[in-house]
Protein backbone atom coordinates (compact mmCIF):
# COMPACT_ATOMS: atom_id res chain seq x y z
CA UNK A 1 0.00 0.00 0.00
CA UNK A 2 1.63 3.50 -0.92
CA UNK A 3 0.65 7.13 0.36
CA UNK A 4 -0.85 8.89 -2.91
CA UNK A 5 0.89 11.91 -1.16
CA UNK A 6 3.96 10.44 -1.96
CA UNK A 7 3.17 9.48 -5.22
CA UNK A 8 2.02 12.71 -6.11
CA UNK A 9 5.08 13.85 -4.84
CA UNK A 10 7.73 11.38 -6.98
CA UNK A 11 6.03 10.10 -9.60
CA UNK A 12 8.61 9.47 -11.37
CA UNK A 13 10.50 7.74 -8.46
CA UNK A 14 7.36 5.55 -8.27
CA UNK A 15 6.86 4.63 -11.83
CA UNK A 16 10.98 3.76 -11.52
CA UNK A 17 9.95 0.86 -8.89
CA UNK A 18 6.41 -0.27 -10.57
CA UNK A 19 8.97 -0.70 -13.52
CA UNK A 20 11.72 -3.19 -11.83
CA UNK A 21 8.03 -4.95 -11.11
CA UNK A 22 7.14 -5.47 -14.80
CA UNK A 23 4.43 -2.70 -14.54
CA UNK A 24 3.75 -0.45 -16.62
CA UNK A 25 3.67 3.28 -15.39
CA UNK A 26 1.08 3.88 -12.53
CA UNK A 27 1.40 7.41 -11.12
CA UNK A 28 -0.63 8.94 -13.98
CA UNK A 29 -3.85 6.98 -13.95
CA UNK A 30 -3.42 7.12 -9.93
CA UNK A 31 -2.99 10.85 -9.66
CA UNK A 32 -6.16 11.00 -12.53
CA UNK A 33 -8.24 8.76 -9.60
CA UNK A 34 -7.13 11.25 -7.02
CA UNK A 35 -7.62 14.31 -8.50
CA UNK A 36 -11.31 13.01 -9.16
CA UNK A 37 -11.72 12.55 -5.60
CA UNK A 38 -10.37 16.15 -4.80
CA UNK A 39 -12.39 17.54 -6.99
CA UNK A 40 -15.54 16.43 -5.86
CA UNK A 41 -14.24 16.60 -2.09
CA UNK A 42 -13.74 20.14 -2.97
CA UNK A 43 -17.57 20.75 -4.61
CA UNK A 44 -18.65 19.06 -1.45
CA UNK A 45 -16.94 21.38 1.07
CA UNK A 46 -18.39 24.47 -1.53
CA UNK A 47 -22.05 23.04 -1.41
CA UNK A 48 -21.63 22.44 2.43
CA UNK A 49 -20.45 25.86 3.39
CA UNK A 50 -23.34 27.42 0.90
CA UNK A 51 -25.89 25.39 1.96
CA UNK A 52 -24.70 26.36 5.83
CA UNK A 53 -24.62 30.06 5.23
CA UNK A 54 -28.45 29.92 3.63
CA UNK A 55 -29.53 27.81 6.02
CA UNK A 56 -28.65 30.99 8.57
CA UNK A 57 -30.52 33.31 6.61
CA UNK A 58 -33.66 31.65 6.45
CA UNK A 59 -34.15 32.42 9.64
CA UNK A 60 -33.33 35.98 9.48
CA UNK A 61 -35.62 36.39 6.64
CA UNK A 62 -38.62 34.90 8.20
CA UNK A 63 -37.52 37.30 11.15
CA UNK A 64 -38.30 39.89 8.78
CA UNK A 65 -40.94 39.10 7.51
CA UNK A 66 -39.88 38.11 4.07
CA UNK A 67 -41.22 34.94 3.39
CA UNK A 68 -40.71 34.38 -0.70
CA UNK A 69 -37.41 35.19 0.36
CA UNK A 70 -37.48 32.76 2.91
CA UNK A 71 -38.89 29.90 0.67
CA UNK A 72 -36.09 30.74 -2.37
CA UNK A 73 -33.33 30.00 0.58
CA UNK A 74 -35.36 26.74 1.83
CA UNK A 75 -35.28 25.25 -1.75
CA UNK A 76 -32.00 26.24 -2.60
CA UNK A 77 -30.85 24.54 0.55
CA UNK A 78 -33.03 21.09 0.06
CA UNK A 79 -31.04 21.62 -3.04
CA UNK A 80 -27.86 21.47 -1.76
CA UNK A 81 -28.77 19.10 0.51
CA UNK A 82 -29.55 17.07 -2.64
CA UNK A 83 -26.31 17.78 -3.95
CA UNK A 84 -24.06 17.05 -1.31
CA UNK A 85 -25.85 13.66 -0.20
CA UNK A 86 -24.97 12.41 -4.03
CA UNK A 87 -21.75 14.05 -4.03
CA UNK A 88 -20.73 12.15 -0.66
CA UNK A 89 -21.71 9.06 -2.61
CA UNK A 90 -19.95 9.83 -5.22
CA UNK A 91 -16.65 10.64 -3.01
CA UNK A 92 -16.89 7.10 -1.12
CA UNK A 93 -17.14 5.43 -4.80
CA UNK A 94 -13.88 7.69 -5.95
CA UNK A 95 -12.24 6.93 -2.77
CA UNK A 96 -13.18 3.00 -3.23
CA UNK A 97 -11.76 3.19 -6.63
CA UNK A 98 -8.65 4.98 -5.35
CA UNK A 99 -8.00 2.57 -2.69
CA UNK A 100 -8.62 -0.57 -4.72
CA UNK A 101 -6.28 0.18 -7.27
CA UNK A 102 -3.80 1.21 -4.65
CA UNK A 103 -4.50 -2.35 -3.03
CA UNK A 104 -3.09 -4.17 -6.16
CA UNK A 105 -0.02 -2.75 -6.50
CA UNK A 106 3.04 -4.57 -5.32
CA UNK A 107 5.80 -3.05 -2.55
CA UNK A 108 8.66 -1.38 -4.24
CA UNK A 109 11.69 -3.12 -3.97
CA UNK A 110 15.06 -2.44 -1.94
CA UNK A 111 17.84 -1.07 -4.01
CA UNK A 112 20.04 -3.93 -3.52
CA UNK A 113 17.56 -6.35 -4.90
CA UNK A 114 19.10 -7.77 -7.95
CA UNK A 115 17.07 -7.37 -11.44
CA UNK A 116 16.00 -10.54 -12.98
CA UNK A 117 13.11 -12.38 -14.44
CA UNK A 118 12.94 -15.79 -12.20
CA UNK A 119 14.45 -17.73 -10.45
CA UNK A 120 17.76 -18.27 -12.35
CA UNK A 121 18.38 -14.88 -12.03
CA UNK A 122 18.64 -15.15 -7.90
CA UNK A 123 22.16 -14.71 -6.66
CA UNK A 124 23.67 -16.61 -3.93
CA UNK A 125 25.14 -15.09 -1.06
CA UNK A 126 26.65 -17.71 1.06
CA UNK A 127 26.96 -21.54 1.60
CA UNK A 128 27.46 -23.83 4.68
CA UNK A 129 28.65 -27.38 4.48
CA UNK A 130 29.53 -29.02 1.39
CA UNK A 131 26.30 -31.30 -0.07
CA UNK A 132 26.36 -34.81 1.98
CA UNK A 133 28.29 -37.48 -0.01
CA UNK A 134 27.01 -40.90 0.00
CA UNK A 135 28.99 -44.37 -0.69
CA UNK A 136 25.47 -45.50 -2.60
CA UNK A 137 22.98 -43.68 -4.15
CA UNK A 138 20.65 -41.68 -2.34
CA UNK A 139 17.32 -41.86 -2.98
CA UNK A 140 14.40 -39.58 -3.06
CA UNK A 141 11.91 -39.24 0.60
CA UNK A 142 8.89 -40.33 -0.82
CA UNK A 143 11.00 -43.77 -1.48
CA UNK A 144 12.43 -43.71 1.82
CA UNK A 145 9.29 -43.25 3.57
CA UNK A 146 7.31 -45.46 1.55
CA UNK A 147 9.69 -48.10 1.75
CA UNK A 148 9.67 -47.63 5.69
CA UNK A 149 5.63 -48.22 5.68
CA UNK A 150 5.90 -44.81 7.35
CA UNK A 151 4.58 -42.67 4.17
CA UNK A 152 1.32 -43.33 2.87
CA UNK A 153 0.43 -41.19 -0.10
CA UNK A 154 -2.57 -43.68 -1.54
CA UNK A 155 -4.59 -43.30 2.04
CA UNK A 156 -4.24 -39.30 2.02
CA UNK A 157 -5.55 -39.44 -1.83
CA UNK A 158 -8.25 -41.54 -1.33
CA UNK A 159 -9.96 -39.02 1.30
CA UNK A 160 -8.35 -35.87 0.58
CA UNK A 161 -7.13 -35.86 -2.90
CA UNK A 162 -4.07 -35.22 -4.69
CA UNK A 163 -1.15 -32.87 -2.44
CA UNK A 164 -1.71 -34.54 0.59
CA UNK A 165 0.29 -37.52 2.71
CA UNK A 166 -0.44 -39.56 5.69
CA UNK A 167 3.08 -39.92 8.24
CA UNK A 168 2.99 -42.93 10.58
CA UNK A 169 4.83 -44.22 13.51
CA UNK A 170 8.15 -42.51 13.69
CA UNK A 171 8.26 -40.94 11.08
CA UNK A 172 5.43 -38.82 12.32
CA UNK A 173 7.31 -38.74 15.62
CA UNK A 174 10.02 -36.90 13.37
CA UNK A 175 7.82 -34.47 12.07
CA UNK A 176 6.56 -33.45 15.99
CA UNK A 177 9.92 -33.44 16.70
CA UNK A 178 10.90 -30.84 13.98
CA UNK A 179 8.50 -28.84 15.12
CA UNK A 180 9.07 -28.67 18.54
CA UNK A 181 12.64 -27.95 18.21
CA UNK A 182 12.40 -25.41 15.91
CA UNK A 183 9.62 -23.73 18.00
CA UNK A 184 11.77 -23.70 21.48
CA UNK A 185 15.03 -22.53 19.22
CA UNK A 186 13.12 -19.04 18.63
CA UNK A 187 11.12 -18.56 21.78
CA UNK A 188 13.85 -19.88 24.22
CA UNK A 189 17.32 -19.08 22.47
CA UNK A 190 16.09 -16.21 20.05
CA UNK A 191 13.71 -14.61 22.50
CA UNK A 192 10.54 -14.04 20.12
CA UNK A 193 6.80 -14.85 22.00
CA UNK A 194 5.15 -17.78 21.37
CA UNK A 195 1.36 -17.51 19.90
CA UNK A 196 -1.20 -19.88 19.27
CA UNK A 197 -3.70 -18.13 16.81
CA UNK A 198 -6.86 -18.79 14.61
CA UNK A 199 -6.52 -20.85 11.39
CA UNK A 200 -9.38 -19.02 10.19
CA UNK A 201 -9.13 -15.15 9.39
CA UNK A 202 -11.35 -12.64 7.68
CA UNK A 203 -10.55 -10.97 4.29
CA UNK A 204 -9.18 -8.14 5.93
CA UNK A 205 -6.42 -10.28 7.73
CA UNK A 206 -5.54 -11.25 4.17
CA UNK A 207 -5.91 -7.41 2.94
CA UNK A 208 -3.85 -6.96 5.73
CA UNK A 209 -0.28 -8.69 4.54
CA UNK A 210 -1.46 -8.62 0.77
CA UNK A 211 -2.62 -12.02 -0.18
CA UNK A 212 -5.54 -10.45 -1.01
CA UNK A 213 -7.19 -9.10 -3.27
CA UNK A 214 -4.87 -10.26 -5.81
CA UNK A 215 -3.91 -13.62 -4.68
CA UNK A 216 -7.28 -14.99 -3.84
CA UNK A 217 -7.12 -18.14 -5.97
CA UNK A 218 -3.71 -19.43 -3.77
CA UNK A 219 -6.18 -19.42 -0.30
CA UNK A 220 -8.92 -22.15 0.63
CA UNK A 221 -12.03 -20.31 1.55
CA UNK A 222 -14.79 -21.34 3.75
CA UNK A 223 -18.71 -21.13 2.84
CA UNK A 224 -18.79 -18.72 5.95
CA UNK A 225 -16.69 -16.20 3.84
CA UNK A 226 -13.44 -16.67 6.10
CA UNK A 227 -9.85 -17.68 4.92
CA UNK A 228 -7.67 -20.77 5.79
CA UNK A 229 -4.28 -19.03 6.61
CA UNK A 230 -1.87 -19.57 3.70
CA UNK A 231 1.25 -18.97 6.84
CA UNK A 232 0.80 -17.74 10.52
CA UNK A 233 2.42 -14.92 8.48
CA UNK A 234 -1.12 -13.50 8.15
CA UNK A 235 -2.06 -13.69 11.96
CA UNK A 236 1.12 -12.89 13.63
CA UNK A 237 1.36 -9.63 11.82
CA UNK A 238 -2.33 -9.04 11.79
CA UNK A 239 -1.70 -9.03 16.21
CA UNK A 240 -0.65 -5.36 15.27
CA UNK A 241 -3.62 -3.92 12.96
CA UNK A 242 -5.45 -0.71 13.89
CA UNK A 243 -2.63 -0.48 16.96
CA UNK A 244 -0.82 2.65 17.97
CA UNK A 245 2.09 0.91 19.84
CA UNK A 246 4.69 2.69 22.07
CA UNK A 247 8.21 3.12 20.29
CA UNK A 248 9.76 1.12 23.72
CA UNK A 249 7.66 -1.60 23.05
CA UNK A 250 9.00 -2.18 20.06
CA UNK A 251 10.14 -4.57 18.27
CA UNK A 252 8.08 -7.30 18.64
CA UNK A 253 9.17 -10.65 17.94
CA UNK A 254 6.15 -13.62 17.74
CA UNK A 255 6.72 -17.40 16.81
CA UNK A 256 4.31 -20.10 16.25
CA UNK A 257 4.15 -23.52 15.01
CA UNK A 258 0.58 -24.22 12.98
CA UNK A 259 -1.31 -25.86 10.14
CA UNK A 260 -1.08 -23.67 6.44
CA UNK A 261 -3.50 -24.44 3.72
CA UNK A 262 -2.53 -23.29 0.48
CA UNK A 263 -4.31 -24.35 -3.02
CA UNK A 264 -1.03 -24.42 -4.82
CA UNK A 265 -3.18 -22.55 -7.99
CA UNK A 266 -0.12 -21.37 -10.06
CA UNK A 267 2.30 -25.16 -9.72
CA UNK A 268 0.08 -27.12 -11.63
CA UNK A 269 2.41 -29.78 -12.82
CA UNK A 270 5.47 -29.01 -9.99
CA UNK A 271 7.05 -30.93 -7.87
CA UNK A 272 3.97 -33.69 -8.19
CA UNK A 273 6.04 -36.73 -6.77
CA UNK A 274 6.11 -37.14 -2.59
CA UNK A 275 5.17 -33.66 -0.18
CA UNK A 276 7.47 -31.14 -1.22
CA UNK A 277 4.60 -29.12 -2.32
CA UNK A 278 1.52 -29.75 -0.51
CA UNK A 279 -2.02 -28.41 0.20
CA UNK A 280 -1.80 -28.88 4.04
CA UNK A 281 1.64 -28.77 5.64
CA UNK A 282 3.23 -26.94 9.39
CA UNK A 283 5.54 -24.33 9.37
CA UNK A 284 7.30 -22.55 12.40
CA UNK A 285 6.76 -18.89 11.51
CA UNK A 286 8.53 -15.89 12.73
CA UNK A 287 7.56 -12.40 12.84
CA UNK A 288 9.34 -9.44 13.77
CA UNK A 289 7.49 -5.63 13.97
CA UNK A 290 9.55 -3.08 14.84
CA UNK A 291 10.57 1.05 13.78
CA UNK A 292 12.00 1.77 10.18
CA UNK A 293 15.27 2.37 11.85
CA UNK A 294 15.72 -1.11 13.19
CA UNK A 295 14.27 -2.49 10.09
CA UNK A 296 17.38 -3.73 8.10
CA UNK A 297 19.19 -4.66 11.08
CA UNK A 298 16.04 -7.09 12.07
CA UNK A 299 16.11 -8.51 8.47
CA UNK A 300 19.20 -9.96 9.56
CA UNK A 301 18.17 -11.27 12.48
CA UNK A 302 16.05 -13.19 11.21
CA UNK A 303 18.06 -14.70 8.71
CA UNK A 304 20.52 -16.03 11.20
CA UNK A 305 17.88 -17.44 13.24
CA UNK A 306 16.15 -19.18 10.43
CA UNK A 307 20.17 -20.84 9.01
CA UNK A 308 20.29 -21.87 12.61
CA UNK A 309 18.17 -24.69 12.51
CA UNK A 310 20.16 -25.96 9.11
CA UNK A 311 23.08 -25.47 11.19
CA UNK A 312 21.93 -26.76 14.38
CA UNK A 313 20.65 -29.83 12.37
CA UNK A 314 24.36 -30.39 10.01
CA UNK A 315 21.72 -29.90 6.70
CA UNK A 316 23.81 -28.53 4.20
CA UNK A 317 22.27 -25.05 2.75
CA UNK A 318 23.20 -22.24 0.62
CA UNK A 319 21.33 -18.44 0.93
CA UNK A 320 20.37 -16.90 -1.68
CA UNK A 321 19.01 -13.11 -2.49
CA UNK A 322 15.75 -12.92 -4.85
CA UNK A 323 15.91 -11.29 -7.99
CA UNK A 324 13.07 -8.55 -8.88
CA UNK A 325 11.24 -11.25 -10.94
CA UNK A 326 11.23 -13.56 -8.30
CA UNK A 327 10.91 -11.61 -5.16
CA UNK A 328 7.05 -11.79 -3.72
CA UNK A 329 4.59 -8.76 -4.34
CA UNK A 330 4.96 -8.13 -0.59
CA UNK A 331 8.31 -7.67 0.33
CA UNK A 332 10.72 -4.90 -0.51
CA UNK A 333 13.50 -7.99 -0.47
CA UNK A 334 13.79 -11.86 0.38
CA UNK A 335 16.16 -14.15 1.32
CA UNK A 336 15.63 -18.07 0.38
CA UNK A 337 17.60 -20.50 2.66
CA UNK A 338 17.74 -23.62 -0.02
CA UNK A 339 18.93 -27.27 1.80
CA UNK A 340 20.72 -29.89 -0.11
CA UNK A 341 18.50 -32.62 -1.28
CA UNK A 342 20.84 -35.37 -1.97
CA UNK A 343 17.93 -37.55 -3.63
CA UNK A 344 17.60 -34.86 -6.16
CA UNK A 345 20.88 -33.75 -6.29
CA UNK A 346 20.50 -30.24 -5.65
CA UNK A 347 19.17 -27.05 -3.22
CA UNK A 348 15.48 -26.68 -3.18
CA UNK A 349 14.06 -23.49 -0.92
CA UNK A 350 13.05 -24.53 2.43
CA UNK A 351 12.60 -21.04 4.04
CA UNK A 352 12.41 -17.67 3.32
CA UNK A 353 12.80 -14.18 5.47
CA UNK A 354 11.38 -11.44 4.11
CA UNK A 355 10.78 -7.36 4.95
CA UNK A 356 7.59 -5.22 3.59
CA UNK A 357 8.73 -2.23 4.82
CA UNK A 358 5.66 0.12 5.90
CA UNK A 359 3.80 -2.18 3.01
CA UNK A 360 2.27 -4.63 5.17
CA UNK A 361 1.51 -2.06 8.02
CA UNK A 362 -0.13 0.88 6.01
CA UNK A 363 -2.69 -1.51 5.11
CA UNK A 364 -3.14 -3.18 8.46
CA UNK A 365 -3.13 0.50 9.92
CA UNK A 366 -0.25 -0.58 11.94
CA UNK A 367 1.64 2.48 13.81
CA UNK A 368 3.48 3.52 16.94
CA UNK A 369 4.72 7.06 18.56
CA UNK A 370 8.08 7.94 18.07
CA UNK A 371 10.11 9.86 20.09
CA UNK A 372 9.12 13.13 19.23
CA UNK A 373 5.60 11.85 19.92
CA UNK A 374 4.40 11.94 16.32
CA UNK A 375 3.01 8.49 15.15
CA UNK A 376 4.88 6.24 12.26
CA UNK A 377 4.09 3.67 10.64
CA UNK A 378 5.93 0.31 11.93
CA UNK A 379 7.86 -1.86 9.63
CA UNK A 380 6.68 -5.71 9.32
CA UNK A 381 9.04 -8.90 8.77
CA UNK A 382 8.79 -12.33 8.70
CA UNK A 383 10.65 -15.67 7.86
CA UNK A 384 10.16 -19.44 7.63
CA UNK A 385 11.70 -20.94 11.14
CA UNK A 386 10.79 -22.85 9.08
CA UNK A 387 8.31 -25.22 7.33
CA UNK A 388 8.16 -28.27 8.97
CA UNK A 389 7.66 -31.34 5.91
CA UNK A 390 10.55 -29.20 3.62
CA UNK A 391 12.85 -29.65 6.78
CA UNK A 392 11.71 -32.91 7.30
CA UNK A 393 12.29 -34.01 3.56
CA UNK A 394 16.08 -32.55 4.18
CA UNK A 395 16.65 -34.47 7.39
CA UNK A 396 14.96 -38.25 5.65
CA UNK A 397 17.79 -37.58 2.73
CA UNK A 398 20.36 -36.55 4.28
CA UNK A 399 20.49 -38.55 7.25
CA UNK A 400 19.86 -41.59 4.97
CA UNK A 401 21.58 -44.72 5.72
CA UNK A 402 22.13 -47.51 2.71
CA UNK A 403 19.88 -49.66 4.02
CA UNK A 404 17.41 -47.32 3.76
CA UNK A 405 17.11 -46.71 7.45
CA UNK A 406 17.30 -42.97 8.42
CA UNK A 407 19.64 -42.05 11.59
CA UNK A 408 18.02 -39.20 13.93
CA UNK A 409 20.22 -36.07 14.09
CA UNK A 410 21.51 -35.77 17.54
CA UNK A 411 19.04 -32.43 18.45
CA UNK A 412 16.04 -34.78 17.91
CA UNK A 413 16.67 -37.50 19.90
CA UNK A 414 15.68 -36.01 23.26
CA UNK A 415 12.19 -34.81 21.16
CA UNK A 416 11.64 -39.09 19.72
CA UNK A 417 12.56 -40.30 23.49
CA UNK A 418 16.31 -41.09 22.65
CA UNK A 419 15.44 -42.81 19.08
CA UNK A 420 18.19 -43.19 17.02
CA UNK A 421 17.33 -44.20 14.19
CA UNK A 422 14.28 -44.78 11.84
CA UNK A 423 13.99 -48.16 10.68
CA UNK A 424 10.95 -50.24 8.93
CA UNK A 425 7.43 -50.37 10.28
CA UNK A 426 7.72 -53.49 12.66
Amino acid sequence: MFDIKWIRASPESFDAGMARRGLAPQAAKLLELDDARRATIQRLNEWQEKRNASSKLIGKAKAEGEEEAAKLLMAEVADLKSKVQKGEERARAESEALHQALLVLPNLLADDVPDGADENDNVEISRFMEPTAFDFSPKEHYELGEALGLMDFEAASRMSGARFVVLKGQLALLERALGNFMLNLHTIHHGFEEISAPLLVRSDALIGTGQLPKFAEDSFQTTDGRWLVPTQEVTLTNLVREQILSREELPLRFSSLSQCFRSEAGSSGRDTKGMLRQHQFSKVEMVAITTPDKSEEEHERLLKCSQQVFERLAIPYRTVRLCSGDTGDSMRRTYDIEAWMPGQNTYREVASVSTAGDWQARRMNARYRDENGDVQFVHTLNGSGVAVGRILIAVMENYQNADGSISVPEPLQRYMGGLEQIGAKP
